[in-house]
């Protein structure tokens, strides 16, 4: 069952703030329903929507959802570099021991990027 805590989010918070701050991006680190761990973009100097290869978002309301599992197929450049090592550092300790053929899901938390408010 998927879980992560505060104690969790603490030990990977300067990790993803390092990455972050490499590419001059702002967000926030935030933990929901005791399963997710989320980062929020806020503003940047990486051109998220100039270098997606796919035009559809999934979001609604002023903001966009990254789709972690299709990073490298969705965007190119400097945006793929960063999702890609942004994402490294959310997953840091985590572990996937899913089986989709037989829907059994065993993971050690989920990771959302969000890009807006």
């Amino acid at each position: 069952m998927a879980y992560i805590n505060q104690e969790d989010k603490k030990r990977l918070a300067p990790k993803i703030k390092a990455v972050l701050k490499k590419y001059g991006v702002k967000g926030t680190i935030s933990i929901s329903h005791h399963s997710n761990l989320g980062v929020r973009l806020k503003e940047g100097k990486v051109d998220l929507y100039g270098e997606k290869t796919s035009p559809h978002w999934c979001g609604s309301h002023g903001s966009d959802s990254v789709n972690t599992y299709h990073i490298d197929s969705q965007f190119t450049g400097k945006s793929l570099v960063f999702l890609k090592e942004l994402h490294a550092a959310m997953m840091d300790g985590n572990w996937d021991k899913s089986d989709v053929m037989t829907d059994y899901f065993n993971v050690g938390w989920y990771t959302d990027i969000v890009v807006g408010n």
